[in-house]
Order: structure tokens, then C-alpha cells, then sequence
């Protein structure tokens, strides 16, 4: 809480104004049953017509002089609030864009963008009635009290029992709802999943013909979140009803002490009057402030919520600037220097039951070419992972030109490598803002380079504007080979030395795919290419090839070699390819 808390430092001014005005509204509504007891019992009383006016318009002054004062708590209140939760936001966001993928795993995308929209609000509507109401309530509420002894101590006896009473049901309920309303959070946590889910997948789910199905799904998470909410709506509600009975009890009691004591000379009519005004102000503020209550208690459990994902702290440490440089000029001196090296590496997933990757060993020299190949879940994207350090190896080390990843920078590291992922994801905007992810002040020269390697130029020409054609979100207006082609383009343009490739050309034809191939190989640059796959055409003629199975290296050589002697490759190879062929390869 006071890492959230630290966000209102820079709105001191207006965490102290708003109250402060607040309180000069509160301080001015206190005088409004005095003056009424001036108009009866003076204005009234006497038939004074020009007492009575005059009391009216200090009545309208007061009213008046609340008004700005209140807006102007208003304003300080937004401005601080506002500005809190801004500064918040973007801390939140650049806190999870520093987490690792294991990390991101563990919170899941559902969750975080609840913590960033829903929970945020309402922490900003909480900070917000906290300044403007959390010191003016108990102030009228008090302050009336007080009044109320200057006027008559026997009648102001009945606030001193109604006050606390009250205070007993308002905060009552509060310690029984702040827990329920962190279980609705969590309920809507689960609703946003499935909503996510279902929009996501929504083509799968049509294919399928499995709308009924996800339909009754959702409506039984938002049946549970419904009665949850349903739930603590019922006790909140209680409420409002339980002050007005305590009250307009009081309020009672407060006429029939009143009236005997007028009736005796003690206290005048006005003076009664007055009473049940300060008693009636009592009424809004503890209404206002069982209502407050229920705005804090939303927002403390929000608060607590996005406090845990700050409490989260990335499990990676990146290498410091200084240190790297020195053990890159130590590495410099050595041969032979590996582009990429795995010394016995092996990845463990957090929570997995297994290792997904173990005992790799490997060399590769720069501007070699190697080929991951193997079934589904072997591991092959465990192993290109670990190479631009998304996740850390739990056993052995990945170097990358004899410096073990764990000692780079992160941008020294990702600036070496060009990382192309399985899904091919594009962002709204135009096609040049798209490549531009890879180097901002790349030129259109260079951008058309790299989309002529990446086979796009073609699609890219064709479009109305070239590269300032749009892109829409997801890249939904292209095909999934366009949008392969221009992930691929803009790795290129980052002009990395290391490009790894995570089966991104799957949705290309043969041909295209062996042109992409032989434009990798025709480059200035010689780049050390990792080419995930699950065509054996895409990996033989690489210089060395990588066949897992289950996580556990079935093999390592050249093309011939594995054809000859391992049998995870040739059950592979000849899965896609004629035995006659095979043979003569």
C-alpha cells in the first residue's frame, strides 16, 4: 500500500487542498440551522419581514460560498486522483513489461489487463471520495454533535447514542463485505479469461460448432460472478435502511424531548427546528459515508491486488554495462569464439512436471545455418528460447560469442539477436511502423532490402501506398504467409547476427520457402541462422541439424549423416518424402 501511496507525492498540493475545501463547505453548512433558528425565533416570531430577508440571503451567501468551495475540492480531488492513477498505470505497465515469460506465465494475460483497467478505476474513484469525503463526513458529523451541545445539552444527548450506533452498522458491514468484494475481483478475473478465450478462438469455436457450448460456459462463470455480486449487494444495501431506521428514530425522540422542552420555556422552537436539521445533516453524511466506505473497501481490495503484482520481482537480473564489456574483450582474445555454444543445457518449466529440454550440447560457428527439427513437444522452441534469454536453462549455460547470456545487458543481448516467433504477430498501424519494431531509424532502402529477402516485396508492392499501407490489429487484413513474410522482414531490418527463425515459415509453399532460404544465405551479412521446423526440406541442407524427441537430443550432424543413423530423423524424413528418394539424397 504505500508503493501506491508514493504515487500521490507529486499531488501534495492537491491532496491537501481538496480536503481543506471541503472541510470551508462543511464549516459553512454547520451555520445553515443556526441562521434557520434566527428566521422562527427572531424573523418569525417578531413578524419581521426585513430580518427574515436578510437571513435568507446570508442562507443564499453560505450557499453560495459552499458551492465554489466544494467545486473547487472537486477539481483538486479529479486532478489528483486522475493524475495518481496515470503515474500508476504506466508504472504497472512498465513494471510487467520488465517480468520475464515465466512470470507472465505464472500472472496470465486475463489478469494483467484487470490489474491495468478494471482494478486501476477503482482505486481512482477511491482516492478520489477519499479526498473529497473522508474528512468532510466526520466532520459534519461531529461538528453537528457539538452545535447540537451549544444549543441544548439534554436534547443533544440522543446524538451521542445515535453516533456511535450508527458507526457500529457502517463499519460492521464494511469488515464484512472488503473480503467478498475480493472474491467478485477474482470472479471477474475468471469472466475477462473466458471472454478472452472465446474472442481469441472464436473461428476455432465456429468450426467446431461449439457456440452453445462456450455460451453455456460463460453463462455459468457469469452466473457465479452475478450471485457474488448479488451477494454483497444485499449486505451493502442493508445500509442505507438500517441508518434511516436509527435515525428517523432519533429524529423522533429528538421532537418529543424537544417539544416537552419547549413546552416548559427551556428551548425555543427555532432551537428544535435547528436540531433536527444538524440531526438530518447527520443522516446524508453517514449515508455519504457508508457509500464512501463501499467505494474504499472496492478500492483497497483493487489496491491489494495490484500491489501483489509489483511485490512480483523479474527472476532474471541482467549483466551490468561495464562488466560486459570487459568480458567481451576477454572473449575477443580467445579461439575460437562460438556464435552460439549450449554446454549441457536444459530447461524446466516452472510448475512442469518434466523437463522439456535436457543435455544439449552445441557448437554453432558464426554464419553457420542449423536446422531444430522433431514432433510436437520436443522442445524445439525451448531451445531457440534460451537464446535471446526468455527464459533462463536451469541446468548447464547458453553463451552467445563466448559470454554466457546471464552476464549481458538485456538490450546488448537482443540487439544480437533477431527473434521471428512461431506466432506471426503484426500491430495496428501502417506497414513501415511495423518494420520500424526492428530499428527506428531504419530507412525505407533498408526496409526494402529486408522485405526482399523476407519474398514480401511482392505482396508489399502491390498495396496502395506500399510501405504506408495499414496494417489492422492482429494484422487481420493479411494472409498468414503475408504476415510471416513481414515478421521475418522485420527481424531482418534489426540487422541482428543471430536470426532464429521458430517455425515461421509454415504457412509459405515449398517454392517460397526455398527462396526465402537461399536469400538468407545470399546475404552481405553472414547471419548464424537457427531454422525451427517441421519440414525436413526446410532443415537438410543446413550445416548442422538438431533432432529432438521428448525433450532429449536424438541427434546432431549434417543432413546424410542422420539420414544414415538416426531413426527419430528417418521416421521424419520419410514421412514427408518417397523412401526412393530418401535414398538418393
Amino acid at each position: 500500500m504505500k508503493k501506491l501511496l508514493s504515487f500521490l507525492k507529486d499531488y501534495k498540493k492537491e491532496s491537501i487542498l481538496a480536503p481543506l475545501f471541503k472541510m470551508l463547505e462543511a464549516f459553512f453548512e454547520l451555520f445553515v440551522p443556526l441562521v434557520m433558528k434566527k428566521i422562527i425565533d427572531v424573523g418569525i416570531a417578531n413578524g419581521d419581514r426585513p430580518y427574515i430577508v436578510r437571513m435568507c440571503l446570508l442562507m443564499v451567501a453560505l450557499g453560495i460560498i459552499g458551492l465554489a468551495c466544494s467545486l473547487t475540492a472537486q477539481f483538486f480531488a479529479a486532478k489528483a486522483a486522475v493524475g495518481c492513477s496515470t503515474k500508476l498505470r504506466h508504472a504497472l505497465f512498465s513494471h510487467i513489461q520488465g517480468l520475464t515469460y515465466t512470470e507472465i506465465d505464472d500472472l496470465g494475460t486475463s489478469t494483467m489487463i484487470t490489474r491495468m483497467t478494471s482494478d486501476i478505476n477503482q482505486v481512482q474513484s477511491g482516492v478520489n471520495m477519499v479526498l473529497r469525503l473522508f474528512m468532510r463526513s466526520p466532520f459534519i458529523v461531529f461538528g453537528a454533535m457539538i452545535m447540537a451541545f451549544t444549543i441544548d445539552v439534554k436534547a443533544a444527548l440522543i446524538f451521542v447514542v445515535t453516533i456511535p450506533v450508527l458507526s457500529v452498522i457502517v463499519f460492521g458491514i464494511m469488515m464484512i463485505t472488503m473480503p467478498l468484494f475480493k472474491k467478485v475481483q477474482k470472479g471477474l478475473d475468471r469472466v475477462l479469461s473466458k471472454t478472452r478465450e472465446n474472442l481469441t478462438g472464436v473461428r476455432v469455436i465456429r468450426a467446431f460448432a461449439q457456440e452453445q457450448e462456450e455460451i453455456s460456459e460463460f453463462g455459468e462463470e457469469n452466473t457465479a460472478l452475478t450471485k457474488l455480486q448479488m451477494r454483497v449487494g444485499r449486505i451493502s444495501a442493508l445500509t442505507n435502511p438500517l441508518t434511516y431506521i436509527v435515525v428517523n428514530l432519533s429524529i423522533a425522540a429528538l421532537i418529543w424531548v424537544g417539544a416537552l422542552r419547549v413546552d416548559a420555556g427551556i428551548i425555543t422552537q427555532g432551537a428544535v427546528i435547528a436540531l433536527v436539521n444538524y440531526m438530518s445533516q447527520i443522516l446524508v453524511e453517514l449515508v455519504k459515508l457508508a457509500n464512501l466506505i463501499v467505494t474504499i473497501t472496492k478500492a483497497l481490495a483493487c489496491a491489494g491486488r495490484i500491489e501483489k503484482v509489483f511485490e512480483i520481482e523479474p527472476s532474471m537480473v541482467y549483466g551490468d554495462k561495464a562488466e560486459y564489456e570487459k568480458k567481451k574483450a576477454e572473449a575477443g582474445n580467445t579461439a575460437p569464439v562460438y556464435a552460439v555454444e549450449f554446454k549441457n543445457a536444459g530447461l524446466t518449466y516452472r510448475g512442469a512436471g518434466a523437463e522439456s529440454l535436457s543435455g544439449l550440447n552445441l557448437k554453432v560457428k558464426p554464419g553457420e545455418t542449423i536446422g531444430i527439427i522433431g514432433g510436437t513437444g520436443s522442445g524445439k522452441t525451448s531451445v531457440v528460447n534460451l537464446i535471446p534469454r526468455y527464459y533462463d536453462a536451469t541446468e548447464g549455460e547458453v553463451l552467445v560469442d563466448g559470454i554466457n547470456v546471464k552476464d549481458y545487458p538485456m538490450e546488448a543481448l537482443r540487439d544480437k539477436v533477431g527473434m521471428v516467433m512461431q506466432k506471426a504477430v503484426l500491430f495496428k498501424g501502417t506497414i513501415r511502423q511495423n518494420l520500424k519494431w526492428g530499428r527506428q531509424d531504419a530507412t525505407d532502402e533498408e526496409m526494402f532490402e529486408a522485405l526482399e529477402i523476407a519474398q514480401a516485396k511482392d505482396f508489399v508492392d502491390t498495396k496502395d501506398g506500399k510501405l504506408s499501407a495499414p496494417i489492422t490489429q492482429g494484422g487481420k487484413n493479411l494472409s498468414g504467409g503475408q504476415k510471416q513474410r513481414l515478421t521475418i522482414a522485420r527481424a531482418l531490418v534489426r540487422k541482428p547476427e543471430i536470426l532464429v527463425l521458430d517455425d515461421s515459415a509454415s504457412a509459405l509453399d515449398y517454392a517460397t520457402d526455398a527462396k526465402l532460404r537461399k536469400a538468407l544465405r545470399g546475404m552481405r551479412e553472414k547471419l548464424t541462422v537457427f531454422i525451427v521446423s517441421q519440414r525436413a526440406a526446410s532443415i537438410m541442407h543446413a550445416d548442422q541439424i538438431v533432432v529432438l524427441d521428448d525433450g532429449h537430443v536424438a541427434g546432431i550432424g549434417r543432413h546424410e549423416e542422420l539420414l544414415a543413423g538416426c531413426e527419430v530423423y528417418q521416421e521424419i524424413y520419410y514421412s514427408q518424402f518417397k523412401k526412393e528418394e530418401g535414398k538418393g539424397a
